[in-house]
């Protein structure tokens, strides 16, 4: 039913109801059963403990879990009963999906905030009477009265509207109060941004008054569809989830694929069974880097607490890498790009463009502060004003000029007046001069100027005539095309009041202001930056398109006006025809929520990384839409923070830039710290599998892969975390969605250096069993100082490897020190694993013995060796680098 392309007679004939009575308490009643309540329904959270469980779909998680049963089968097989290992792996994972649950548990208030916005009560008619009821009991028919700083309690067709203007900019993204009118009869492809003859459920009336016919309640109003959105459409993975949940699946395969690869061998060596067994087992430990969920989820949380001193507030863990990883982001224009404040920002007269301090322009402001409504007010250096943003404009403009409103009317007191009235489009107030009366008028320009009978130009007054009257059109047409909303001002003295008829004749025009909600002046530079960065920033907004271009001109968004498109043009494109056209667009005007999200749907579409910034009602399901939503935190609305991501806490635009940074470094952080565990990893493998190869005995045991896995890696990789932010990051393009963790070179790394790593270890252990096992030449059954060695020289390695991971740049380029967090953990765990080895009752544990002088050497030799072999292999890739 298209409500705007009918008479308000014919809805009430449609909804059964006369509007000069209201509908009868009994019609009402049925009626509420009917349709139910004015209300918004909210999606049914899920039981806490379904959410926990959850957690442990992940793959690697379940491997995890996988392991520690077998660990600890295998310690009751062998008689032990050893519960050391799997309770250290089931207390990761608990901990790890502890801290999912209280991210899920924060993330989901957006309904909550809606129900907010509805009004609590409404004025009504009904059975003859008006009265006050409960807005949830509004049934469709029912008759409601509007005055100023009402909410509107239900979507309604207007039967009468007075001077009515309604602030909608939350629903439609509308930058002012958008003025109503009653008898309006619009098409029926009228986008809802430019229905005046309805009002919207949640908006709230600034001025005038009116009575309207509930057409809409609850879930069916353009709150409840917002609403009805916002509990439909799940929230995408996000890029590290997807690269860590294939990671997860490569490293369980691995995990299982090496026990079965070492089983068969050690079978066909005729090796036992059981230590085969055994073997298999502490490989498979040695595969999975039991502490990365743990770091991951740390790593995450120490980019919030640094992203939070920058002004962006992260509400879910996973939005700072996506940040990083965006390749699109789609702002909204009201408060986000702009200041969503009115401001005048050129004024013209007969003359010509005027200077802000011209003794014309003055006069112009004067008469502008003073046939208006808004209250300025003044406390300390704060500058207010309470009223229409158009007239707040043109009172602040006057004070910058130093004109105070509160001194004008104080010497030159209102009269008589003549209201603003939004069919005539004009508002006419009379002053007390000092030795006459001053009648000024201010309105839109081709209304005003059939007043005038005189120009004021060149310092007097002249007959306007039809070439200086073309003149001002041409101006005003101008000024229009440049989006901006233009005000003409007429005056005339008069000896003595008359009457109201004749005040708004034989007037003197004046001049024209123009104003405009302007860019922030920050903007400009961060739009350079996303671009610079390889980030298309798009502008999605309700205003009108004019507007929008011009906006997007001077922000550097767009080049050419084809570049924009509108809601109505966007409604004859199907979804697969927006997607293959998408990046012909960087302007989308006049836009409902419904083509917000489906922008950003169309983006998706083609693989990209969407963030979308917003702080309206009406930006909520696209916020949750995108793979990251960003709400303004000081204009933003509860609705549109609670569907997002993250909040901007300074509702600047500029901030979401350093935003990106600091994801891209985060994501490039965990990047390096995979890395470093998985090289890591790779070697302990490597020294288990060649030692089986070549038939020594196992040169490691479980309890000491664990060790070194969750202890000696895991402190060095966090470390890693908050590694500074590398200067050349926003000058590299975004990593595509469907670049793996391993691409560029990465996996040829960590191979390389695994089996590096794996190679220094095995040397270690070959010393140790070789020179000092032995007894009277013979090989003792228990390699204990080689394993030892081998232990000592596999973590003490990965310390000194952790240094490498820091930057693809050298160590001595970046500064070896710079990261004092890497310093303080690298003494912590070199102490650490001194102690392990030389405490006899901890040795015994780890099923290790102390060492010698000259065996601590070797082993110091060998574990540095990784800085000189990845320095020189960083020379052969960069060589500028040393």
């Amino acid at each position: 039913m298209y409500w705007h392309n009918m008479s308000y007679k014919d809805v009430a004939t449609e909804l059964e109801v006369n509007p000069e009575i209201g509908l009868t308490k009994k019609d009402a009643t049925e009626r509420l059963h009917k349709y139910g309540s004015n209300e918004l329904l909210t999606k049914k959270n899920k039981p806490l403990i379904v959410k926990f469980l959850e957690q442990f779909k992940d793959f690697m998680i379940i491997t995890l879990i996988a392991a520690a049963g077998i660990s600890f089968l295998v310690s009751l097989l062998e008689g032990k009963c050893d519960l050391v290992d799997p309770i250290i792996i089931l207390l990761i994972i608990t901990l790890n999906a502890i801290l999912g649950v209280i991210q899920e548990t924060k993330a989901e208030h957006s309904l909550d905030a809606l129900k907010k916005l509805s009004a609590p009560n409404a004025l009504v008619k009904r059975d003859g009477a008006i009265e006050t009821i409960e807005s949830s009991k509004l049934v469709p028919g029912d008759i409601i009265y509007l005055e100023a700083g009402y909410f509107v309690p239900a979507d309604a067709r207007l039967i009468e509207s007075v001077n009515l203007k309604v602030e909608e900019s939350s629903l439609t993204g509308e930058s002012t109060p958008v003025e109503k009118e009653a008898d309006l009869i619009l098409k029926e492809n009228t986008i809802l941004g430019e229905r005046h003859n309805l009002v919207l459920s949640s908006s709230i009336v600034t001025y005038g008054r009116g009575s309207a016919i509930v057409i809409k309640t609850g879930m069916n109003t353009e709150v409840g569809h917002i609403a009805r959105m916002i509990m439909n459409d799940e929230a995408p993975s996000t890029p590290l989830q997807k690269r860590l949940a294939n990671t997860s699946k490569v490293l369980g395969i691995s995990a299982l694929g090496i026990c079965i690869i070492i089983f068969i061998l050690g079978l066909i060596k005729k090796m036992p069974i059981f230590d085969m067994f055994m073997t298999s087992v502490s490989l498979a430990v040695a595969a999975i880097p039991e502490g990365l969920p743990a770091i991951v989820t740390i790593m995450l949380s120490l980019g919030v607490q640094r992203m939070a001193k920058k002004n962006s507030v992260i509400r879910k863990l996973p939005a700072v890498e996506t940040l990083g990883s965006a390749t699109i982001i789609c702002s909204d224009k009201t408060g986000t790009l702009t200041q969503n404040k009115m401001t005048v920002t050129k004024i013209h007269s007969s003359d010509g463009e005027e200077r802000m301090t011209s003794t014309l322009c003055k006069d112009i402001l004067t008469m502008a502060a003073l046939c208006n409504d808004s209250i300025l007010q003044i406390d300390h250096k704060e500058v207010t004003t309470t009223g229409e943003p158009t007239e707040n404009a043109l009172v602040i403009a006057a004070f910058h000029n130093n004109i105070n409103k509160q001194k004008l009317e104080l010497n030159y007191p209102r009269v008589n007046e003549i209201p603003f009235d939004s069919t005539r489009k004009l508002m006419t107030t009379v002053h007390k001069m000092d030795q006459c009366y001053r009648v000024i008028t201010k309105g839109a320009p081709e209304v005003v100027l059939k007043l005038c009978s005189n120009i004021y130009s060149k310092g007097s007054i002249h007959c306007v005539n039809t070439s200086n009257l073309k003149d001002i059109v041409k101006q005003n047409q101008i000024m229009a095309s440049q989006a901006l909303r233009v005000i003409a001002i007429a005056y005339k003295d008069i000896p003595c009041q008359e009457p109201i008829s004749s005040l708004e004749k034989s007037l003197t025009f004046l001049g024209l202001i123009g104003m405009i909600d302007p860019p922030r002046e920050e903007v400009k530079a961060s739009v350079a930056e996303c671009k610079m960065a390889g980030i298309k920033p798009v502008m999605i907004t309700g205003d009108h398109i004019n507007t929008a271009c011009a906006i997007g001109k001077e922000l550097g968004i767009l080049e050419h006006n084809r570049e924009a498109i509108s809601g109505a043009e966007l409604n004859t494109m199907s979804d697969t025809c927006l997607a293959e056209n998408i990046y012909d667009y960087s302007v989308f005007a006049r836009v409902s929520p419904e083509h917000k999200v489906r922008i950003v749907k169309a983006f998706q579409t083609n693989n990209e990384i969407v963030a979308m910034t917003g702080d309206g009602v009406n930006d909520a399901p696209a916020l949750k839409a995108a793979d990251i939503g960003c709400a303004m935190g000081i204009t933003g609305t509860d609705v549109a923070k609670n569907a997002a991501d993250m909040i901007l806490t300074d509702d600047n635009f500029a901030t979401i830039v350093s935003a990106v940074k600091e994801g891209r470094g985060i994501y490039d952080n965990i990047k390096k710290a995979i890395h470093f565990l998985l090289s890591s990893n790779i070697g302990e493998i490597i020294t288990i599998f060649v030692a089986i190869l070549l038939g020594l005995p196992t040169p490691l045991v479980a309890v000491q892969l664990l060790w070194v896995n969750l202890v000696t890696d895991s402190l060095p990789a966090i470390s890693l975390g908050v590694e500074p932010v590398e200067k050349d990051i926003m000058k590299r393009k975004p990593i595509p969605p469907d670049h793996g963790l391993f691409a560029d070179g990465l996996a040829f790394k960590i191979v390389f250096e695994g089996i590096m790593i794996g190679a220094l270890a095995l040397s270690a252990f070959y010393i140790g069993y070789s020179v000092y096992d032995t007894m009277n030449g013979t090989f003792i059954s228990q390699p204990l100082i080689g394993r030892t060695m081998c232990f000592a020289v596999l973590s003490l390695s990965q310390l000194f490897h952790a240094f490498n991971m820091r930057s693809h740049h050298s160590l001595f380029t970046i500064g070896i020190f710079t990261n004092t967090k890497m310093t303080l953990s690298f003494i912590i765990c070199v102490f650490m694993q001194v102690i392990v080895i030389s405490y006899a009752p901890l040795a015994k544990v780890f099923k290790v013995t102390p060492l010698t002088l000259p065996q601590w050497s070797i082993v110091a030799l060998l574990s540095f060796l990784p800085i000189i072999i990845v320095e020189l292999q960083k020379k052969a890739n960069s060589p500028k680098d040393l």
